[in-house]
């Protein structure tokens, strides 16, 4: 069970390692240049506060909308200015660290309606008043707080970003812990292996994070193209992003009970082969379906390999005179219709497809 779970977790992490890691090394070469240019540039022994501002205005979030990173820089700048220059006025200390932090606050909500600007200038203001100052002369950290800053822009402006990519990437990853499931499930099946079943079981259990990060990410990525201009043209196809991973969460849900029901299946005798052939091709549709949403393809293909599967899916032709096989049987066409859906078939549709009981 152990191993299960870990393997779900690590395939969900090199997910994400996958997708973020260009944000990451964008990041990290806007930090380092701001860095440099506060050290050698103007002078400064410790430009502490340069690359501060530029990882933390880009990190490694895909929102990286103009306003965000000005959002963000901008409030490093205001925070390390008012702390710059209350220090420098009345010294550091107690009340005087209550006095910057009001005061940078204040400005920040003055300047801007967004939390981010007023956190990052309190966060700041707090870190300055706290720090001895080491060169740079009084408002060198405030310099290196604009450097930084302004890196970040120009970053944010030559990289841009497609905010469908990273939904895809996870959207993919997602799919494939069903797919894993149901080729596990059907082995299990054919050979009337409990462990294979279980097995099967466990891991759909632990996909739940992967499915919860996709819909996140979709949700995120298509509240985002909605303030962003130049993605409004993406709206669509995150909103349908956003679809999907609700009727693939319903899909894995389904998944689950199949699994759970099919060991006591197990248990109590042979299955019948039709039974494992039609969850294996439904692993294999499901498979398709994944590398097309991962790529934004049409789900064509997949579709009609789900229809094929939908077609097959008669309780009393694959397992007649046997009502447990023909239950799991039922599951098996309530999950098929969650991923014809989720392949771009209407409920109508994807209902038809099914032989009638």
């Amino acid at each position: 069970m152990l191993r299960l779970q870990l393997g779900s977790r690590v395939r969900a992490g090199w997910a994400r390692v996958r997708s973020s890691w260009g944000l990451v090394l964008q990041a990290s070469a806007a930090a380092g240049l701001a860095y440099g240019i506060g050290l050698y540039v103007f002078g400064h022994e410790m430009p502490f506060f340069a690359p501060v501002a530029a990882w933390l205005a880009l990190g490694f979030s895909r929102d990286r909308s103009v306003r965000r990173v000005v959002e963000l820089a901008g409030g490093v700048a205001i925070g390390v200015a008012a702390g710059d220059l209350v220090v420098h006025v009345i010294g550091s200390g107690m009340w005087q660290m209550a006095v910057v932090l009001a005061a940078s606050a204040l400005v920040g909500r003055f300047l801007d309606r967004g939390a981010l600007l007023t956190t990052q200038a309190g966060v700041q203001a707090i870190v300055i008043v706290g720090l001895p100052q080491i060169g740079g002369g009084p408002f060198g950290r405030w310099v290196d707080a604009v450097v930084g800053g302004c890196v970040a822009l120009a970053f944010a402006l030559l990289t841009p970003t497609d905010p469908r990519r990273h939904p895809r990437t996870l959207a993919q990853a997602a799919v494939q812990e069903l797919t894993t499931v149901l080729t596990v499930l059907a082995r299990g099946l054919r050979a009337g292996d409990v462990e294979d079943v279980e097995a099967a079981l466990l891991t759909g259990r632990a996909s739940q994070p992967a499915l919860d990060e996709w819909r996140d990410a979709a949700r995120s990525a298509a509240e985002l193209v909605r303030l962003a201009p130049a993605h409004r043209r993406h709206r669509a196809e995150l909103e349908g992003l956003v679809d999907e991973s609700v009727l693939l969460d319903r899909a894995m849900r389904s998944a689950r009970v199949l699994a759970r029901r099919s060991v006591a299946v197990v248990q109590e005798g042979p299955v019948p082969p039709g039974l494992a052939d039609v969850v294996a091709a439904a692993a294999r549709a499901t498979d398709d379906l994944a590398t097309a949403i991962g790529a934004g393809h049409d789900p064509r293909p997949a579709r009609e390999r789900l229809l094929a599967v939908a077609a097959a899916l008669d309780p009393y032709a694959l397992a007649p005179d046997d009502w447990t096989s023909q239950s799991l049987v039922l599951l098996l066409r309530s999950l098929v219709v969650d991923l014809l859906e989720a392949s771009g078939a209407t409920p109508a549709d994807a209902r038809v497809a099914l032989p009638e009981l």
